[in-house]
């Protein structure tokens, strides 16, 4: 295994954190490094259909015939050679049979006839034009079509013109969706190869978490993380293996941290970063692997540890968030999420942004990215108004919980006057 970027060597467990590992990266500075993180080899299995939803295609779906297999109609109306059209003239055809879709017209073309015709259906033979029915008009068998009403090769769908036989209707590496599962149906394939769900174990560590039902002693809180994390992932498709809560002691820290390496392709951790006696994940960390960065430039988020996990099964990448709630959301969206696409053998596309009119003035110190929740509203001259939710700060769950999306206030930008264009990054785009 090679050594992750920007390290020559493994930190030794007595030392203290190096310069590289201690940096404050930017946003795309860490970004970069975790795309060089090592990927795990995840087999490929033939699932059904309705088991395949949101599952990463482990090969290239080939399409073993032509789609549409035979030129077809278009629209309702009537089947016709071109020829016989003349231009800037009327025509008068005769109509001597139908074709409907399943059911084709079986006889053969006389001289200046044409054949009424219902969407989908076989062109019959010769016919290269369909004229819609409501651009003509028919009478005792008679069809007449005024001048300039269709062009030779007007309303039909071309044999293969979506796809060719031996040619790719799905790619690999693609998260399949709804449209993609009926294009294999509609191919007669009922079943896809995937890759095995990347497997991520995730904790929440600190003397001060409860789980839902215990008692919450004086200073104590609910652990929200845990569940936040475990949505998030299951959202991306991954398998979330929950290591639970770890209290803010370096043995029972190593001993999770540990189990989720044999048994996971990633693990993640909450809380535990900071320089403080009862933080000990970048110590535990340094010990049991290797330590690529500690801290990125980012509000919420600054707290956030990337490196290597050894053990007797591999190496496992760790990726340590910070504790606060909504600080952990933020990371994963803007960081995370794209890594764990990668690992799990997809081609992440960059995330949607829109452009929109900050609807308040917002303060913004330059030197760091910061993602500031707000709702999204359309203004009646059509754009995007994003109004902040309030309160910003790192463990203010509610406001999160309200938000439309992030507003994306770039490293070197300063405060934001109202009205100004900023990005917005929707949650519903976060797949």
């Amino acid at each position: 295994m090679r050594s992750l970027p920007g390290k020559s060597e493994m930190s030794a467990p007595s030392s203290p954190a190096s310069p590289a590992e201690d940096a404050l990266l930017s946003v795309e500075q860490a970004r970069d490094m975790l795309r060089q993180l090592p990927a795990p080899r995840l087999e490929s299995r033939l699932v059904p259909l309705h088991e395949a939803l949101q599952r990463v295609l482990g090969a290239d779906v080939v399409a073993p015939f032509d789609v549409p297999a035979h030129d077809n109609a278009a629209m309702d109306g009537y089947a016709l050679r071109g020829a016989d059209l003349v231009e800037a003239a009327p025509a008068s055809l005769r109509v001597v049979g139908r074709a409907l879709a399943g059911h084709a017209f079986a006889g053969e073309l006389p001289a200046r006839a044409c054949v009424r015709i219902m969407t989908g259906a076989v062109l019959p033979a010769g016919c290269d034009t369909v004229v819609p029915q409501e651009l003509c008009r028919e009478t005792e068998g008679q069809l007449h079509i005024p001048p300039g009403a269709v062009r030779a090769g007007d309303h039909v769908r071309r044999r293969g013109e979506d796809l060719c036989a031996g040619r790719a209707a799905l790619q690999q590496g693609r998260v399949l969706r709804a449209a993609d599962l009926g294009l294999a149906a509609s191919l007669g394939i009922g079943e896809l190869p995937v890759r095995r769900r990347l497997r991520v174990a995730f904790l929440s560590s600190g003397d001060e978490l409860r789980s839902i039902g215990q008692p919450l002693d004086a200073g104590c809180i609910y652990d929200s993380n845990r569940h936040t994390l475990w949505a998030m992932l299951a959202r991306l498709g991954c398998e979330a293996l929950d290591l639970g809560l770890v209290p803010d002691d370096p043995r029972l820290l190593e001993a999770a941290l540990r189990r989720g390496c044999e048994q996971a392709d990633v693990v993640i951790s909450s809380g535990g970063l900071g320089v403080g006696d009862a933080d000990h994940l970048g110590r535990t960390l340094a010990r049991l692997g290797e330590v690529a960065f500690r801290q990125v430039a980012l509000r919420p988020g600054r707290p956030l540890a990337c490196g290597l996990l050894r053990c007797e099964a591999g190496d496992t990448v760790l990726l340590g968030l910070p504790g606060n709630p909504v600080a952990v959301m933020v990371t994963f969206y803007v960081l995370v999420r794209e890594l764990l696409l990668r690992l799990m053998g997809a081609a992440p596309a960059e995330p949607l942004l829109l452009r929109a009119v900050a609807a308040q003035a917002l303060r913004k110190r330059p030197g760091r990215t910061e993602y500031q929740r707000a709702t999204l509203r359309r203004l009646p001259d059509g754009r995007w108004e994003a109004a902040s939710t309030g309160n910003q700060g790192s463990g203010v769950l509610h406001s999160m919980s309200q938000a439309d999306g992030l507003l994306v206030l770039e490293h070197d930008r300063g405060n934001v006057a109202a009205g100004e264009e900023v990005d917005f990054l929707p949650f519903e785009g976060l797949v």
